[in-house]
């Protein structure tokens, strides 16, 4: 897998796509979200059992408006335990889902509510965590988004979302495979050959205006699948990384590297020729390349528009961290030495998931900077929970111009973030690829 350097990050299905509907409205009564089995039509051989919110996958969009308050009941309907984890939000260590560490499990039949402000708009997930058991949910299907509207909506002519995953079916469109596979636990994590956009097979197709303007907000909810995107036939512009906007810019080549759990918004302006087309297009091994997105002109042209801007910064986080000040923890990663087992090791000692004693703990507001050292063959995607990190560069003390939830960790490489836990409660350090996290990638911090 390259390493996304930041010069390299800066200069540079048949499924239908989800057409966003009106701006949310403020929500009535609290939201019923039922993890339940169902059965979808991912694959042309099929039908799929699948676990989904509400019986499909991916779960149904969640829409508020900044400033709301969240109110969502989960109801467990499955044979497994289950939680509710915001993906990307900052703050509110109680709501933050994951078990055993800040709640118990939803054991089956039961139900927990969980009730959020939500200060910052953007685009997040919501899936399980559940150690040692969140694998299989998500890959079976049990995952979904969440959008949190800006206050003044950014001008586009189209809205679209792109939920990407991949799936490991059979001949009749069953999930095949073990989710507990030492190997895979050990490697690159479970990934299947079936991709998908919004939950059918790729590539999505979409005809637009010639000229329309178009907003895409895309997340990667595979388990494992750290995804190499182009764009072809358009100059895509980033608007916005994790949940929070950066000011907008074009990646060199065109590409973004999307880990598991990561959100992307960009725009850009359809060719202004009839029938010409804009293509996303996932990068892979030996040329391997994939469409996940074909898109045609087609229609009466629009009018030209300014140029593209992303919406403003979120005030709520620091202009600047100082480093001098931070709590300075490296976390060394590797894989256990015996060869038979799945188990990872940070700082040399088998971890103990989300039990046992903090790797540390800080007062509120104090910066840490982390260093994620990867001893092992295979990239990692590190998360911290409800904190927005900075990527700090590899040569110097300074650091990208944009927030992230996560860092993808290149094999036998290291990456630097820096963030400020301004929160109480106990975080969640973890690998985004859910089979390292489910084998003992995981741990978590304690801020006082």
């Amino acid at each position: 897998m390259p390493s996304p350097s930041r010069r390299a990050f800066l200069t540079g299905v048949a499924a239908s796509l989800v057409t966003l509907p009106a701006r949310a409205e403020a929500p009535a009564a609290p939201r019923v979200l039922e993890a339940r089995a169902g059965a979808a039509k991912i694959a042309a051989s099929g039908e799929t059992d699948i676990l989904g919110f509400d019986g499909v996958t991916p779960g149904p969009l969640l829409r508020f408006r900044q400033g709301d308050e969240l109110a969502v009941r989960l109801v467990n309907k499955l044979d497994l335990p289950a939680s509710i984890h915001w993906h990307g939000m900052r703050g509110e260590n109680a709501m933050d889902g994951v078990a055993p560490l800040t709640q118990p499990a939803v054991a089956p039949g039961g139900s927990f509510d969980y009730r959020r402000k939500l200060p910052d708009h953007g685009l997040f997930c919501y899936r399980p965590s559940v150690y040692g058991k969140t694998p299989e949910l998500m890959g079976r299907g049990l995952k979904g988004l969440m959008l949190v509207d800006e206050p003044a909506p950014l001008s586009a002519d189209a809205d679209l979302l792109l939920v990407l995953d991949d799936w490991r079916l059979d001949a009749q469109g069953k999930i095949s495979g073990a989710f507990d596979d030492a190997a895979e636990a050990r490697g690159a994590g479970r990934t299947g050959p079936l991709l998908a956009v919004n939950g059918k097979a790729a590539p999505a197709t979409h005809d637009f205006a010639p000229g329309a303007r178009v907003r895409l907000r895309l997340a990667n909810l595979a388990n494992a699948r750290i995804m190499i995107l182009t764009f072809d036939g358009v100059k895509p512009f980033v608007i916005a990384i994790d949940s929070q906007p950066c000011d907008a810019f074009e990646p060199v080549r065109r590409s973004i590297p999307v880990a598991p759990g990561a959100r992307f918004e960009l725009m850009f302006d359809m060719p202004e020729t009839e029938g010409a087309k804009a293509r996303v297009i996932l990068r892979g091994p030996d040329g391997a390349d994939s469409d996940l997105l074909i898109a045609t002109a087609k229609g009466a042209r629009t009018e030209k528009r300014p140029p593209i801007a992303a919406a403003p910064k979120n005030p709520a986080l620091p202009p600047e961290i100082k480093l001098a000040n931070a709590r300075k923890v490296d976390l060394v990663i590797a894989p256990r030495k015996e060869q038979s087992g799945a188990g990872w090791t940070i700082n040399g000692a088998v971890t103990k998931g989300y039990e046992g004693a903090p790797l540390f703990r800080v007062p509120a507001g104090t910066p840490v900077t982390l260093g994620f050292v990867n001893k092992s063959q295979t990239p990692l995607a590190m998360h911290v929970h409800g904190q927005c990190m900075r990527l700090l560069h590899d040569l110097d003390d300074g650091w990208e111009p944009y927030w992230r939830n996560g860092v993808i960790v290149p094999a036998g490489k290291t990456k630097h973030v820096a963030f400020i836990p301004d929160s109480p409660g106990k975080w969640a350090i973890h690998d985004d690829i859910l089979e390292h996290e489910a084998a003992g990638l995981a741990s978590w911090f304690q801020a006082d």
